[in-house]
């Protein structure tokens, strides 16, 4: 695939204004993002991220087309598990719900800052060594079989290395004074403890990094395609938290099915690295690919509305966190 720094200077542009709609015209006074608006925001970046596949498709023709498609469903249901450490983030912290949408953009601007570094070592990488196939391959294995073993298990944002650095480094206040971090108080300078939940949301972010870039270049090689899809997703994070806020906690088998899409695709670029040693290895293509992202994705859909068709007192782990705090914070 052929890309210009122009290209790549107008793609950026565009992505940047996005973010500046965000934090300008929608977040300039915090408010509490309702069902309704939601909705909008959702249907509009993901609107934005089919037409530019659309786009693609067009002008590069069907390879490409199918592999941003098969991209952007691995990073958007990728990005749905996020969702579930963000929700317990802000509720452990008793974040505002005022504040929840200024937290989210925030995290959204420094991951795709951060994955773009990340892609660009990435991408440098596979050109120059075959074998960060198999290092890809390995991270996505580890890390969906860990995901599987731990699907039950709630993460505490209080271990967070860089949340541990800032209670030591900083005086913090009791009570979150608007989107301000830092306050002065009696001629002392306190941080409060919206700096904690930037700390956690920012190094979330840059954790799951590690497993979903990866995850994007096991379903295709193209730098460019690689940030765009990483960047819609995450563009479209912010939304799609206020969305299903209230529905994650039914999605039971959601980090099941991702694991198995993660050691899918970690199969797929085992393959693909010994499939370079020798032409005799088969790889698996990209439409297969997305036959099995998109199959994985209903079948976790259906089971989980199976099961709490079953048993309605069946919840998703983070349900077990924030039912009950989340209700009293509205």
């Amino acid at each position: 695939m052929e890309t210009s720094i122009a290209l790549w200077l107008v793609t950026i542009a565009g992505i940047a204004a996005l973010m500046a709609l965000d934090f300008f015209a929608i977040t300039r006074k915090p408010h509490e993002v309702k069902f309704k608006e939601a909705v909008w925001a959702s249907i509009f970046y993901i609107g934005i991220a089919i037409a530019f596949g659309v786009f693609i498709y067009l002008w590069q023709g069907s390879q490409f087309g199918t592999e941003y498609f098969a991209a952007y469903l691995v990073e958007k249901s990728l990005s749905i598990d996020n969702l579930f450490v963000f929700i317990i983030i802000l509720t452990q912290f008793s974040v505002p719900f005022n504040l929840h949408q200024r937290v989210l953009l925030v995290g959204v601007a420094l991951a795709i800052v951060l994955r773009g570094i990340f892609i660009a070592i990435g991408a440098s990488a596979l050109a120059y060594f075959s074998f960060t196939f198999a290092i890809f391959g390995a991270i996505l294995v580890w890390t969906g079989v860990q995901l599987m073993r731990h699907r039950n298990e709630d993460p505490d944002p209080h271990d967070n290395l860089l949340v541990r650095i800032a209670r030591k480094r900083y005086r913090f206040s009791e009570a979150y004074h608007g989107s301000s971090l830092f306050i002065t108080d009696n001629g002392l300078r306190y941080a409060t403890p919206l700096l904690l939940v930037m700390f956690a949301i920012g190094t979330t972010d840059l954790l799951f990094a590690l497993d979903s870039i990866p995850a994007t270049f096991g379903v295709t090689q193209e730098p460019y395609l690689v940030f765009t899809v990483n960047a819609f997703a995450l563009l479209g994070l912010r939304a799609l938290y206020f969305l299903l806020r209230g529905l994650l906690d039914k999605l039971i088998y959601l980090s099941l099915g991702l694991s198995i899409i993660l050691i899918f695709i970690g199969i797929k670029l085992f393959l693909t690295y010994f499939h370079e040693l020798n032409s005799s290895v088969p790889k698996i293509s990209t439409n297969a690919s997305l036959g099995v992202i998109a199959l994985v994705l209903v079948a976790v859909f259906i089971a989980s509305a199976a099961k709490i068709r079953s048993d309605p007192t069946a919840r998703g782990h983070v349900g077990r966190v924030t039912e009950g705090e989340v209700d009293e914070e509205s």
